[in-house]
């Protein structure tokens, strides 16, 4: 090791030691700033918090190199969560999508916040290289490999509050209701609403009305038929009490008639 002092530079010479490619490897390693590799988007893993059902949410790795690279996902509470794919190779040039799903929770947190931690770890491959070459010593910073590392945490987002329910009788594309005022007078936006509640109150009953009269009349008029026909009947039994013949036919007819229309007069009412 020869150093200069006037310049602030240190060089290692070496001749093929491996303890000393290690430690050059190492140095090198020192100057990789994140995002060289892969690019993360998004840097947090939030999940809509619903309980007794799965939620997941995705992640992108963009590879802007002209490497092959290799990654590795990584989690505090491997029980919990669930990443599909949990390594690969991102091509060079080319993005690739990580999919984590978070189980189904029986319960919310206290205070909506979540501990767990997710590390995204990646190394230059050899080209060609195949996820099933993908080993645990790729990984392995102690064998001298330069690996990126990435954290990633996770953030709880609370569930949609559900719409309110539409108020009774409100239909889509009308108006919206206005508030009452603190002395209980509506508001400007209530002052054509009222009305039309009020002029269909009005429609509404003056057709009941009409029914209902309709009603009566014909009531009235089917009394009044059956009363006529009950004087004839009247009539007939008292003549005919004074024949030697009996009922005659025409009795039995009107005696018909007259049960066909208390029929229906019942059935009207």
């Amino acid at each position: 090791t020869s150093s200069n002092n006037n310049n602030n530079v240190s060089t290692v010479f070496c001749c093929g030691d491996h303890a000393c490619i290690r430690k050059i490897l190492l140095l090198s390693k020192k100057k990789m700033s994140w995002g060289e590799l892969l690019r993360v988007d998004p840097q947090e893993l939030k999940f809509p918090l619903e309980l007794k059902k799965q939620v997941s949410c995705s992640l992108q790795l963009s590879n802007n190199t002209e490497n092959y690279i290799a990654f590795k996902v990584k989690t505090t509470n491997p029980k919990k969560y669930c990443v599909r794919p949990n390594t690969g190779i991102v091509l060079p040039r080319s993005t690739s999508d990580v999919t984590v799903t978070m189980q189904a929770q029986r319960e919310f947190p206290s205070d909506m916040q979540c501990k767990d931690k997710f590390l995204l770890q990646s190394v230059t491959a050899s080209p060609g290289t195949t996820p099933k070459d993908i080993n645990a010593d790729m990984f392995n910073k102690e064998s001298g490999n330069l690996v990126e590392e990435c954290k990633l945490r996770v953030i709880y987002v609370s569930p949609p509050q559900p719409p309110s329910p539409v108020p009774e009788g409100s239909e889509e594309g009308s108006s919206p209701r206005g508030s009452v005022s603190e002395n209980g007078n509506f508001s400007t936006s209530d002052s054509a609403f009222v009305p039309r509640i009020y002029g269909d109150s009005q429609e509404q009953s003056s057709e009941a009305n009409s029914l209902i009269s309709k009603l009566t009349e014909e009531k009235t008029s089917a009394i009044q038929q059956a009363n006529k026909l009950r004087q004839e009947l009247e009539l007939m039994k008292h003549e005919s009490n004074k024949s030697r013949g009996g009922l005659s036919f025409l009795f039995f007819v009107l005696v018909g008639l007259f049960g066909i229309l208390l029929g229906y007069i019942l059935k009207k009412t």
